[in-house]
């Protein structure tokens, strides 16, 4: 990246200006560094702390990614698709299905963005290479505040992991 940016770990990076300005060159870029992380994701934070009110990010995700269902406590949230295909699944507290959000970017036709009000568990089964997405929540960043789904295999459990995402695109009817 330029150095517009400070990288804070090997996924996440923050802006260091005031006005941030982001092009087609830093997705790029943000792709090549998701690329060399283990988990193959990269983040690019344009609040300029986690300490902010307002946290604004562009994510990227390759297919498969595992976002563990979760929700977020006294928080909103609003994602706006930039590239890629995605299915928003939403889940009851039990872990049934309450709705699946199938979105796009603007051009794809499909949903581009959604705006989460109430914390609801929520998780992404990504249905292109690459997803890339502009997120953004009110701050500070608290780990305590997002809870995840009990029902719903950790990150590090990769072979559950892998089944949970089968069995849920097998029930949203996108297998």
């Amino acid at each position: 990246m330029s150095n517009k940016y400070v990288q804070f770990n090997d996924e996440v990076l923050f802006t260091k200006d005031a006005i941030t300005t982001v092009d087609r060159s830093d997705i790029t870029t943000l792709k090549r560094v998701a690329s060399h992380t283990p988990r193959q994701r990269s983040r690019l934070c344009t609040h300029p702390n986690s300490d902010d009110l307002l946290h604004e990010m562009l994510i990227v995700h390759p297919r498969g990614t595992y976002v563990r269902p979760h929700k977020h406590r006294g928080k909103s949230e609003s994602t706006h698709i930039m590239e890629g295909l995605v299915d928003v699944v939403l889940f009851d507290d039990t872990g049934s299905i309450a709705q699946v959000i199938r979105m796009g970017d603007y051009a794809s036709g499909r949903t581009f963005y959604y705006r989460l009000a109430t914390p609801v568990f929520h998780m992404l089964l990504i249905r292109s290479d690459v997803l890339v997405f502009h997120e953004t929540t009110n701050g500070p960043f608290n780990r305590a505040e997002t809870e995840f789904a009990a029902w719903s295999p950790e990150e590090a459990d990769t072979p559950s992991t892998v089944a949970y995402m089968a069995r849920v695109s097998q029930l949203t009817g996108t297998a």
